[in-house]
This record gives structure tokens, C-alpha cells and sequence, in this order.
């Protein structure tokens, strides 16, 4: 061996390989969904309305289960009068209202620990003339014909300067008047006071005395009904959490559905170019029938009811979600990466689902959050036109479109109140939450 040839051995020689070295250090513990839900939990306000939507769901299940509650489709009565509880107003106690010492009222005793009392002292027709003597901003002093008391100053039509009396004012409603200015007819259903808290007016037959402040109660012995109760006895605490259960079930239903045939037939028609042209024809054929057609005969045709709302909102509500896919898997289809894959011979459903649709998980996750409010809102509509599920299923569709027919009224607004209120923390809820967890699954936003 030459010296040239020593030189040369000793300045190139082969590089040691370890295979177990190069592997961990080519390791990574990157993790795209633990990626994705660290980015979604620093969003405080989705992590926040997704614990409450979470505990709304929850509660929907377990509310029925819980001591002193309703059946929702029950018509609750009065345990000792028989009569229905009709647009009782929410009530946290079984007190109704508390009288000041000296309030007279009308009473009988119902048995030697009750009396059943009202001050109504006799009713005017809706549209009448009545005389104002006294103004108020809660009760009028009025006098009509041979009437003498007093009347809610919300049922009246007042003067632009209502303090200048007398004039005369329209009732807008059949209106009650009353002994004294407080209201103690809870929409005829009697109301209970203890016979300790009254006293006899001598003179005066039927006609009692409170004795100190009196509470006057709707039932002296049974469970409040926190939400009030509807027109027919009804009550709302528990047929709104029922109904939400209903209406969240429904847009689940179709959130889902929409999604497996929308991502299908979305990966098929952008997936496989033969098809593109047969399916864009169908699309846009479909597409351009109005959806609320499609409801209303759906609906029409077919018997009311869960299912049929499901089937009807689904049968045109996958063209969305179908078209977005087909058009993100057009972008993405011939970039050289899955380009390799095809040439190494992978199978096109290992290329769909792991080099295309991962790619489309915010999005979907979003559009999928946003159906669910949508299907929501269907349902609304469908009751509000009467194609709705049967009022016999108890749905926020129905509780608000029965809310809505009393919103004139202002005593009896609590009905559109607590669905109306329940119906916008879900949708707002489910709104943020899908848009945050679509920025969250995006992997731009991943560090």
C-alpha cells in the first residue's frame, strides 16, 4: 500500500449508522387532535358555552327524574277546585301575591284553615268607554255605568297626558275591575289565604278584612310551577326542557345525516372526474328547488311527526355540505403528494381518507355545528305555519309559536320568554363553538 493510498484511507472513511438513533431523532410527538383541542380550550368563551350547552343537555335527561315535577303533557288541576290551572304565572313559591293589612276582599271559607278570596268586583267588555278619576301608573280608578274601581292601566288606551283627570279611555281587552288596586284574580283560578290572616267585615256579607300582611296562595299544598303554566294547565317548566330535548335531537339527527351522505357524495363527485359533469347536472337541478318547498310538501304530504321533519330537512340538506366537499377535494386531489401516493399504488380509499379528508375537518366540524341550529330553526318554522311536529310533542318550535300568539298580551309574555330564551343559547352556543373549533382543527393555527 502506497502512502497515497494510507492518506486516502485515513481521510474517508464510511459514517457509522445507528438506525435506532436516526429513528428518535427524527421523532416527533406532534398529534394533530391534541393539537387541535389545546388550541380550542385557550378559547374561553367556546370552552365556556360548550360546558354549558353540556350541562342544558345533560339536564333535559335527568329533569324528569327530579322530585316535585310535572309530566310535561299533563293538565294540571286544581286538587281541590277540579279546575284547570290555566296561564298561571311563574311562580318560585306557591305564593301568589302579598296583601298589606286592611285589604278588602271577597271570601268564603273553604274549610275551618282556608278561605278562598278574589276582589274582582265585576268585568267590562273589550272596546268600552270607561271614565278615568284616578290615574296611576299600575292601576286607574274608573267608573262605568253603575262600575266603581279599579283596572290595570296596561289593558287601557290612555291620552298622550293620562295625569289630567277625569277623561274618558278604551279598554283594548276584557278587563277586570277590582275592590282595591291589587290584583289578586290569577286569571280565575282561586286563591288561598289563611283563615288566621282575615277577619269578617261586619255589615258586609262574603266581604273579609286582611289582618297584618297576608300571603294569598294558588295551592296551599302542592309543588310551584316555575315557568307558569299555558292556557290549558300545562306546565312550561317542564315541557320546555322537554321540548329542548325534542328540538336538540332533531338537529342532531340532521346535523349527522347531513354530513355522511353530504361527505360521500362530496368525495365521489370530486373524487372520480367521470362523474363530475353527471353530478354537477344533478346539483344544480336539486339545489335550485327552493328548500322551504321541500319542507312544506314533505311535511304536507307526509304524516307530522319527528321522523318525517328528520326526512324532510335531510332529503335536500346534504346538496350544501356535498358541493363544499366536492369542491375542497378538487383543490387538493392532484397535488404531488397524493400524485406519489397513486403512483406507489395506494388505494383510493387509504388516499381519501388519509390525505383528503383530514384536510376537511374544520370545515365539516363547522358546517356540521351550524346545521344543528339550522334544523332548529326549520322546525320553528314549520310549527309556525302549522306543518310542524304534533303539539302533543313538545318542541321549541311549538312552545314558541304558542308564546307567540300571546305576545300581545302582556301578562301572559312569560310563555315566549323562556323558550325564546332557551332557543338562543342554543343556536348562539353552537354558532361559536363551531366556529372556534374550526379555527382550532385548522393547521395553520397549530404551533
Amino acid at each position: 500500500m502506497t502512502l497515497r493510498d494510507k492518506k486516502s484511507e485515513a481521510l474517508f472513511q464510511f459514517a457509522q449508522y445507528d438506525a435506532a438513533a436516526a429513528e428518535k431523532s427524527g421523532y416527533s410527538n406532534y398529534s394533530y387532535w391534541r393539537s387541535t383541542l389545546s388550541v380550542f380550550l385557550h378559547n374561553r368563551a367556546a370552552v365556556a358555552l360548550l360546558i354549558v350547552l353540556a350541562l342544558l343537555l345533560l339536564f333535559t335527561f335527568v329533569q324528569p327524574y327530579l322530585p316535585g315535577q310535572y309530566d310535561a303533557n299533563v293538565i294540571n288541576n286544581h286538587p281541590e277546585t277540579g279546575r284547570q290551572l290555566s296561564n298561571l304565572p311563574p311562580s318560585l313559591t306557591t305564593v301568589k301575591v302579598t296583601v298589606p293589612e286592611g285589604t278588602l276582599l271577597y271570601g268564603a271559607p273553604y274549610d275551618e284553615d282556608w278561605y278562598y278570596v278574589t276582589n274582582v268586583m265585576d268585568s267590562i267588555d273589550r272596546r268600552q268607554n270607561m271614565t278615568i278619576t284616578e290615574y296611576g301608573e299600575e292601576f286607574c280608578h274608573i267608573e262605568f255605568e253603575d262600575i266603581s274601581g279599579w283596572v290595570l292601566t296596561e289593558y287601557l288606551r290612555l291620552p298622550e297626558d293620562p295625569q289630567n283627570v277625569p277623561y274618558e279611555a278604551m279598554s283594548n281587552y276584557k278587563v277586570d275591575v277590582y275592590m282595591e288596586p291589587v290584583d289578586v284574580t290569577n286569571d280565575g283560578n282561586s286563591l288561598y289565604v289563611s283563615a288566621d290572616s282575615v277577619r269578617a267585615v261586619e255589615g258586609e256579607e262574603g266581604m273579609v278584612e286582611t289582618v297584618g300582611e297576608a300571603d294569598l296562595r294558588i295551592l296551599p299544598s302542592t309543588h310551584a310551577f316555575w315557568f307558569g303554566t299555558n292556557n290549558i294547565g300545562q306546565d312550561l317548566w317542564s315541557r320546555v326542557w322537554s321540548g329542548t330535548r325534542t328540538s336538540l335531537f332533531i338537529g342532531f339527527a340532521v346535523a349527522l345525516t347531513e354530513a355522511l351522505v353530504g361527505i360521500f357524495m362530496g368525495v365521489i363527485w370530486g373524487y372520480v372526474r367521470k362523474l363530475d359533469r353527471l353530478m354537477t347536472e344533478i346539483y344544480n337541478v336539486l339545489d335550485n328547488i327552493p328548500t322551504t318547498i321541500v319542507l312544506i310538501l314533505i311535511a304536507y304530504i307526509l304524516h307530522p311527526s319527528v321522523p318525517t321533519l328528520i326526512f324532510a330537512m335531510c332529503l335536500t340538506g346534504w346538496l350544501g355540505m356535498s358541493r363544499f366537499v366536492r369542491n375542497q377535494i378538487v383543490i387538493i386531489r392532484d397535488r404531488d403528494y397524493n400524485l406519489a401516493s397513486r403512483c406507489l399504488g395506494t388505494g383510493t380509499f387509504r388516499i381519501i381518507f388519509r390525505n383528503l379528508l383530514p384536510y376537511l375537518v374544520s370545515v365539516i366540524m363547522l358546517r356540521m355545528a351550524l346545521a344543528i341550529p339550522g334544523a332548529i330553526g326549520n322546525e320553528v318554522f314549520l310549527t309556525y305555519i302549522g306543518l310542524g311536529i304534533p303539539v302533543s310533542i313538545p318542541s321549541l318550535g311549538n312552545l314558541v309559536n304558542e308564546g307567540r300568539q300571546l305576545i300581545t298580551s302582556p301578562s301572559l309574555r312569560y310563555q315566549l320568554i323562556f323558550p325564546a330564551i332557551v332557543l338562543s343559547v342554543v343556536t348562539i352556543s353552537f354558532y361559536i363553538i363551531g366556529n372556534a373549533f374550526a379555527d382550532a382543527a385548522d393547521p395553520k393555527n397549530h404551533v
